[in-house]
């Protein structure tokens, strides 16, 4: 039940006064004005969950050695769910030059070996809480995360088919949502923040959203799609058939038409890389042509 004591809870846990908002399209963000604290007001999507989700997260992640941003103060209140959070020195990571992006994919490594160890008790799905029943396939969930109308698409059966062999990975706990503006840099400290995307699942899910962020971000910056540095990202762990899944579900969430933009056979192919190299070249052609289509990053 929410209170209705006041319009911003956070001020009785003595935090604040937080300046203008950020919105993004599932958050609005406020800095306090003496910069000590970051207050998240979860929208859009499920806020309740992400919210509890990220908050366990965080106190996970600290434990297993991972630095985090400590949480002030938490609820679900008159403004909605929310999360305060002390800041965290730091600046994102750069992917601006070469040698950039090499650093950058060396701190993913390193959160990875930190974060990508096998769990007994772990089973694919959202947050890292074990699952007593109803426990899903890793490869169902993935395609869970589609839209309904998804399910009549040409290449629904393609994707499920190819996506099955990541049933026999080893299910870890994943961030769920890696890329350079995640990780902060503070001379040799490294930062990992936002966790509300924290899932289980193939340690490859972690590594192909950053393969697929910084490709599309590249691309949406105006590198040529022949001078995206696939040699840097052969350094991660690869699945075809994952890196498909990706793509498509970026396309979900975009404009309604924006999903029919690809094909079956463009799944297909795609999912059928064998050799990292190539596929992320295959995915550089593809983003660049949606690209060109007028398909909003």
């Amino acid at each position: 039940m929410r209170s209705t004591k006041t319009a911003e809870p956070w001020t009785e846990q003595g935090l604040g006064p937080f300046g203008p908002a950020a919105l993004k399209p599932y958050s609005r963000t406020r800095f306090a004005t003496d910069g000590s604290a970051l207050l998240k007001i979860y929208v859009g999507i499920d806020p309740e969950g992400r919210r509890q989700r990220e908050v366990a997260t965080i106190e996970r992640a600290a434990l297993w050695g991972i630095s985090v941003p400590a949480v002030l103060a938490t609820g679900n209140d008159e403004p909605g769910s929310w999360t305060a959070f002390r800041t965290v020195d730091g600046s994102p990571c750069s992917v601006n030059t070469h040698s950039a992006i090499e650093e950058y994919i060396g701190h993913v490594v390193a959160v990875s070996s930190r974060l990508h160890r096998p769990v007994a008790d772990a089973t694919p799905g959202s947050g890292w809480e074990a699952r007593r029943a109803g426990v899903v396939s890793s490869h169902q969930f993935l395609l869970d995360q589609f839209s309904p109308r998804c399910r009549s698409l040409p290449w629904w059966s393609v994707l499920g088919e190819v996506l099955q062999q990541i049933d026999s990975y080893p299910v870890v706990r994943l961030h769920g949502d890696l890329k350079p503006e995640h990780l902060l840099v503070d001379g040799g400290h490294l930062h990992v923040v936002d966790w509300e995307a924290s899932a289980c699942g193939p340690a490859v899910l972690d590594h192909t959203d950053v393969v697929f962020h910084l490709v599309r971000d590249l691309l949406y910056g105006g590198m040529p799609p022949a001078r995206i540095p696939v040699d840097l990202l052969s350094r991660l762990p690869f699945s075809g058939p994952v890196l498909a899944w990706r793509l498509l579900l970026w396309l979900d969430r975009r404009r309604t038409q924006d999903i029919h933009s690809i094909t079956a056979h463009d799944v297909y192919r795609l999912a059928a890389e064998e050799q990292a190299a190539s596929a992320y070249r295959s995915l550089a052609q593809s983003v660049a042509l949606l690209r060109a289509a007028g398909i909003p990053r």
